[in-house]
């Protein structure tokens, strides 16, 4: 039943991702232009001159089905832009909330709420930018409790010995989110129209949430279904684990407490990398290799899918290591090395082999696709140091880390837009020296027994 949990989390990520990401797939059928947001590299504006006849054809017919609008490249970045501040405020919120209130209510109501929100955005569209963008801010503030709110899941449902595995099987479903928008969603708009994509992952979502309130239960103890040797064996491996909702946070000792904030900033700069993937994959390869819109769906979504692979290994691994009596904190550091070190270096080396086609898209294949191995280190770190307070801490780090989705474009457009032949470069060193510096810290600092200040009887002295 345990696993049964994990799953239904997966395509509750799933929902949550694709929606966030719909809009970055749609915005070219949206506007009655193909400019891209201010952030992106200048040699993509001439992309549109390089469509093929097909493809202009396909614009028509797009324009023909659905709504277009007169945005221009800083109206769509402040639409790209209008939903990651929720996301960014409302982790940490969330995954409070869903400690004190329970995580089937919380994360249940949030995803039918951004699942009918997503519904909404072709009327809003209609309505005019300010209703576009509210509905959108609205939405963000959803999916960052419903991101945050599901980890109190993990401080009753996961055994200790196989934490990584269950938490990376539900992590992994935002990795297939991505991948599925990237390819499906420029499909979809050129043969219905781009209102269809909201439509589909709207209604989607709809279901889902659905099934999240059916076969969703905050714990062991409460689920109808559970045998009685899973629910023993569930139980006893926790050990009294369970957070107390009626003693305070020790805010003053976690400000104080360097494992934690070794955990936090390398959550936010691995998310740099992650982010600098999601956002820029597809601007890389049209600007470099000048593709077509097709096949750069096509290339823009492999490394999501191995990604998604490698991700759910990375969980077996890592639970296999920890069998073998290898120590927890070597098990974190040396998983959280592998999906920090060689991405970040490859990423680094894409501008030197811009001549081989081939090449760089293995690069960014294997790049991309060995990140989602932190899900099995740093990311689920909470729940070895301080285990009673997980949802609120790794909602908290999460929320954190989620401000490299404001931060990675302004910083991309400062170089891209001011050096067009050197800006991927410098760019993507940056990424490169800001991902270093926060694997460090973590690897000097990082602990992964419970803290003093999270242990039975230490909170009234704090």
């Amino acid at each position: 039943m345990r696993y049964g949990i994990a799953f239904v989390t997966h395509f509750c990520n799933f929902t949550l991702m694709a929606q966030n990401s719909i809009v970055s797939i749609t915005m070219v059928a949206m506007v009655n232009n193909t400019d891209h947001p201010p952030y992106l590299n200048s040699s993509t504006e001439q992309l549109p001159a390089g469509l093929s006849g097909d493809q202009h054809e396909a614009s028509k017919h797009l324009s023909i089905k659905a709504p277009v609008y007169n945005w221009s490249p800083q109206t769509q970045g402040i639409i790209f832009s209008s939903v990651q501040y929720g996301m960014m405020l409302m982790q940490g919120p969330g995954g409070y909330l869903a400690g004190k209130i329970g995580t089937k209510k919380v994360v249940g109501i949030a995803l039918l709420g951004t699942s009918l929100l997503t519904l909404c955005i072709p009327l809003a569209a209609n309505l005019g930018l300010v209703f576009l963008l509210a509905t959108r801010a609205v939405q963000g503030l959803m999916q960052g409790i419903g991101y945050g709110g599901q980890f109190a899941l993990w401080q009753k449902w996961a055994p200790p010995n196989e934490r990584s595995r269950l938490c990376t099987i539900a992590l992994s479903g935002m990795t297939l989110g991505i991948f599925t928008v990237l390819l499906v969603g420029g499909i979809i708009s050129e043969a219905l129209g781009w209102p269809f994509v909201f439509y589909s992952f709207g209604a989607g979502g709809v279901l889902c949430s659905l099934l999240w309130f059916i076969l969703i239960y905050d714990d062991p103890v409460s689920h109808p279904w559970i045998s009685g040797p899973e629910r023993e064996y569930i139980l006893s491996s926790l050990n009294q684990q369970f957070s107390s909702e009626k003693q305070p946070l020790p805010i003053k000792a976690m400000l104080k407490s360097l494992p934690l904030w070794s955990m936090c900033l390398c959550t936010m700069t691995h998310q740099w990398l992650v982010n600098t993937f999601v956002m820029y994959t597809p601007t890389y390869i049209s600007s470099v290799f000048k593709v077509n819109i097709r096949d750069n769906g096509f290339l823009s979504s492999l490394p999501f899918i191995v990604a998604w692979v490698l991700g759910i290994l990375g969980g077996q691994l890592a639970d296999f290591l920890l069998s073998k009596n290898f120590r927890l904190i070597t098990v974190r550091k040396f998983i959280t090395l592998l999906g920090n070190t060689p991405p970040a270096a490859l990423i680094a080396a894409l501008p030197y082999i811009q001549s081989s086609y081939i090449t760089t898209i293995i690069f960014l294949t294997i790049s991309c696709g060995l990140c989602p191995l932190c899900q099995a280190g740093v990311y689920i770190n909470a729940l070895d140091i301080a285990p009673r307070y997980a949802s609120i801490l790794m909602g908290t780090s999460r929320g954190l880390a989620h401000s490299s989705a404001v931060l990675v474009p302004i910083v991309a457009g400062f170089f891209l837009n001011q050096d067009a032949e050197f800006g991927w470069r410098n760019f993507f060193f940056v990424v490169f020296a800001v991902h270093l510096l926060g694997l460090i810290i973590y690897l000097v600092f990082g602990k992964a027994d419970v803290q003093e200040w999270a242990r039975e009887g230490k909170l009234t002295r704090l």
